[in-house]
């Protein structure tokens, strides 16, 4: 019958063998602390922008009651809506493509303190500063690049293709995706945009852009059809204002030139083209109508945002604070020699 094995650790001994060693443990724990202070000083700050959103509803009435009661209780119940296929809960992943983050790469940034202008992409690029640590990884990259073919930049003549991207493209889209952050509160559907940077300003100016350009994305997506159907309807509206214009033209030139004849053909002609003015005429009053209503239609299926917190240049950055990765580096430190200690005098430390 196996018996349950009971590891003491004797408390005394530990002390003994620490205190005794406390010279080695000293150094560990300040060599650990300075490689923590030199790669906090070493990495670059990061600022943090912060908007919030508040989407209109789109259930209304007695479903758009019930929805709203089922989202109290986290129930996502949507009762009465309009079938669109953007809606809060999947604005994260909208933003997270392709077409949208390449969407950014031309927008101008400037720097806080230098005032530096460029287009996002190519800030992104070619203006981060890089942290210490990840500098091995550049340097292979950089080796790499030198190897392969050489590619067309972010922020050139060349025209960026979201269906094809280089290896460089896609890097700078995968950086830009990473410092963008969209958080949707299932209840209440408020949308918290979020953008990190190492510059404050470009951090509240992206936020700003992002937050307009998912805007435009929204409001492009639910006004399309009626947007179709206007640019419909003016094609209409102009055939019918030129065939009544022609058809005025025609009845008047025809009076003009028959206004003293008194035979019944000129008679019956001009009943003719008087009846065809009127039908032009009916037609194109029929039009102006439609056009104005596919025009209110598009004002009607054009969402309206509530902006809880407007974008802002930070003014504390959010990095983690360097004596808190000294104390961190140091318990690292500590932590190792203690290891060491443990497993060459495992014997004293653990009684079986």
């Amino acid at each position: 019958m196996n018996q349950n094995k009971i590891i003491n650790i004797n408390a005394a001994v530990v002390f003994k063998l620490l205190w005794a060693d406390r010279r080695k443990v000293s150094i560990y724990a300040c060599v650990a602390g300075v490689i923590g202070v030199i790669l906090a000083f070493g990495t670059p700050k990061i600022y943090k922008s912060t908007v919030i959103l508040a989407p209109e509803e789109s259930g209304g009435g007695f479903s758009g009651s019930i929805s709203s009661l089922a989202s109290m209780v986290g129930m996502n119940m949507k009762i009465g809506q309009t079938g669109d296929a953007l809606y809060p809960e999947i604005y994260p992943d909208l933003m997270g493509s392709t077409d949208f983050i390449v969407g950014l790469f031309p927008i101008k940034v400037r720097r806080d303190k230098t005032g530096e202008e460029y287009t996002y992409g190519d800030y992104i690029q070619n203006h981060q500063r890089t942290a210490l640590h990840e500098y091995p990884f550049v340097w292979f990259s950089m080796l790499k690049e030198k190897l392969s073919s050489d590619e067309d930049g972010v922020g050139t003549s060349h025209q960026i293709n979201p269906f094809r991207l280089t290896k460089k493209e896609f890097g700078v889209m995968k950086a830009i995706s990473s410092k963008i952050k969209c958080m949707v509160d299932k209840k209440t559907n408020v949308i918290t945009i979020t953008v990190e940077d190492q510059d404050p300003l470009i951090a509240a100016t992206m936020a700003d852009s992002v937050q307009t350009h998912l805007q435009h994305s929204i409001t492009d997506y639910r006004t399309k059809k009626a947007r179709v159907d206007l640019a419909y309807m003016e094609k209409l509206f102009d055939e019918a204002q030129k065939q009544y214009s022609i058809a005025r033209k025609e009845y008047a030139s025809f009076v003009d030139a028959n206004q003293n004849l008194i035979l019944q053909q000129y008679r019956q002609k001009a009943d003719e083209l008087e009846n065809e003015l009127q039908l032009k005429f009916t037609i194109y009053q029929q039009v102006v109508e439609q056009m104005q209503l596919a025009k209110a239609k598009v004002q009607e299926r054009t969402p309206a945002f509530t902006i809880v917190q407007n974008a802002s240049v930070p003014v504390k950055h959010s990095s983690r604070p360097k004596i808190v990765t000294l104390v961190i580096w140091m318990m690292f430190g500590f932590m190792v020699r203690v290891a060491m200690l443990a497993w060459r005098n495992k014997e004293e430390f653990i009684g079986i």
